[in-house]
């Protein structure tokens, strides 16, 4: 599960840098071109199978923790050990499943829809691309999209900031060397990635 965390970690960083395209650069072509090539590099689609595996493994193994735990503690304690437990790993699992929600409705409106043939296209240089760029800038005008990508990027970065350190002390990487740096990557981490996913929609609709 750490293993698959510490990908996806690495995968967001990723698709944070081709989405920033979108408000960088006044053509959306710059954007499209790099979806497309994301979308039918031979690299990229095998990278694609295996981020697929990794998120799926990640959730998969996510559940079958917490139903561990679960079932290992039926009853809770009547008095909670706040001491060892950190605020944000309490809500793991919470924030775990709006994330998910979350996918499901980002996969439907751009990953299946491209998979599909129902993405828009545009045709530049004689070659047909996913209008992706236009699709993008239009939601962003709807004020209850920005709101609900902004928000499920702040659940996203609650869940981030433990699962970050978390990763590297399950892998045993993590010990009183290390942790004070470990934490303070996980926070840099998190606020660039929250902030640069959450300027895309805020920029969009207020340019």
């Amino acid at each position: 599960m750490s293993l698959a965390g510490i990908f996806l970690i690495l995968f967001l960083l990723v698709h944070l840098t081709i989405n920033l395209l979108v408000i960088l650069f006044d053509d959306p072509m710059v954007y499209n071109r790099a979806a497309h090539f994301m979308g039918n590099n031979i690299v990229i689609k095998i990278f694609e199978i295996v981020l697929i595996g990794g998120l799926l493994l990640h959730v998969i193994y996510a559940l079958i923790l917490q139903v561990q735990n679960w079932i290992a503690r039926p009853r809770r304690y009547s008095k909670a050990n706040f001491s060892s437990t950190s605020f944000f790993s309490k809500f793991m699992i919470h924030t775990a499943g709006v994330i998910l929600a979350f996918l499901v409705i980002h996969f439907s409106d751009f990953y299946f829809r491209a998979k599909f043939g129902h993405a828009a296209e545009i045709v530049s240089d004689g070659v047909v691309y996913h209008d992706f760029a236009t699709e993008v800038i239009d939601k962003f005008k709807m004020l209850p999209f920005v709101i609900i990508y902004i928000a499920a990027f702040l659940f996203l970065g609650f869940h981030l900031i433990h699962g970050f350190q978390s990763a590297f002390k399950t892998l045993g990487i993590e010990n009183n060397r290390y942790a004070p740096v470990i934490q303070t990557l996980s926070v840099i981490y998190t606020v660039v990635v929250v902030a640069g996913f959450t300027a895309i929609p805020l920029v969009i609709y207020f340019m």
